[in-house]
């Protein structure tokens, strides 16, 4: 496996629509309803691109996955219990493995990257949320360290508040 991960462009922009479009379809498919054609939409992505906090995984010229880092978190992440300081947690969001490439280890091996590349930029922490109803993304965050602080009730439902140390 040779990814490659860089910064999105405006240039990836329809690729990653196709994908979240997928990724869409597929958790419907198991019956997740977290995303749909309201959130994330492309100019959430279009944003995160102005911010340079998106990033894209490719291997060969096929984009497996995606994701946002960024200081930024919604209000409701006050209603977890943190362990870890404020000041050196960073915030994982979008993170999306394309479903043509999933079973084949991406999300995990995006999720280390991602985790090193957080620790290498000096924070201590990562935290993120996960919907409660998608078991898939529940296994992944669990099988590799991130515990439930706490909750949050959006508009698709409760989502688990997790962390990790790194």
């Amino acid at each position: 496996m040779n990814i490659e991960y860089r910064l999105g462009t405006k240039s990836d922009l329809d690729n990653i629509c196709v994908l979240i479009r997928d990724a869409v379809k597929e958790m419907e498919r198991h019956e997740i309803y977290q995303w749909d054609e309201v959130y994330p939409a492309r100019g959430d992505f279009e944003s995160d691109i102005e911010k340079q906090t998106l990033y894209v995984a490719y291997e060969e010229d096929n984009l497996v996955a995606l994701y946002v880092i960024s200081g930024e978190c919604d209000e409701q992440y006050g209603n977890a219990n943190w362990k870890y300081d404020d000041n050196s947690a960073y915030v994982l969001h979008r993170f999306c493995v394309s479903p043509r490439f999933q079973n084949k280890g991406i999300g995990k091996a995006a999720l280390i990257h991602i985790e090193h590349q957080i620790k290498d930029m000096g924070y201590e922490s990562v935290r993120l949320d996960t919907f409660t109803e998608n078991p898939f993304a529940q296994n992944l965050y669990r099988h590799n360290g991130y515990e439930a602080r706490g909750f949050a009730d959006w508009r698709k439902g409760r989502f688990d508040l997790m962390e990790k140390k790194l």
